[in-house]
């Protein structure tokens, strides 16, 4: 059986992506709190690369957030 990548190298680049849109959008963490509906502190958690504990959820409200949707692809190896 095949194992997962680690979270961490799917995390990263959504992480910087999210930092690059609330730039674009001159938007601060706290801004963007308010349109998610939640705390800075869980902004903070979104935009660390390291956090691995991300959810599609939490995702889900961030891109609703930015005018954004959620794209998932399975991909061949």
């Amino acid at each position: 059986m095949a194992t997962a990548a680690p979270a961490r190298w799917t995390v990263k680049p959504l992480a910087l992506q999210l930092a690059q849109l609330l730039k674009e959008n001159e938007l601060t963490k706290a801004g963007m709190a308010v349109r998610m509906k939640t705390s800075r502190a869980a902004v903070d958690r979104l935009l660390d690369a390291s956090n691995t504990s991300v959810t599609l959820a939490t995702l889900g409200k961030a891109a609703r957030a930015l005018g954004r949707t959620i794209k998932i692809e399975l991909a061949p190896k």
